[in-house]
């Protein structure tokens, strides 16, 4: 179980850091970001997530709206995985060992 929690921590850390670099290179690069490698390449670990909310949420909502409330989504799930982490070995006896710190 701790396994599975420290993966899924992992994979949402991922998605939250490849969002927020995409995040600022729109805000420094501007409309040159589309040619930005490092951009593509933020785009292509975040897109999976970004991708399947958009198929979720109205159509009304454009593409940052979507970013935005897939980075909202995200952090939301981060905290909630890190609290039933951190439960689980409060709960185990397990603070301080290889997979809770």
């Amino acid at each position: 179980m701790l396994t599975a929690l420290n993966l899924i921590q992992l994979v949402l850390y991922i998605a939250l850091l490849a969002l927020a670099g995409q995040g600022v290179l729109h805000v420094l690069a501007g409309a040159s970001r589309a040619s930005n490698p490092f951009y593509k390449l933020l785009q292509l670990v975040g897109s999976p997530f970004v991708n399947g909310l958009r198929h979720l949420v109205p159509r009304a909502l454009g593409a940052t709206q979507v970013a935005l409330f897939t980075v909202v989504l995200l952090l939301v799930l981060y905290v909630i995985v890190t609290l039933a982490r951190a439960d689980w070995c409060l709960s185990h006896g397990l603070l301080g060992q290889a997979g809770c710190r």
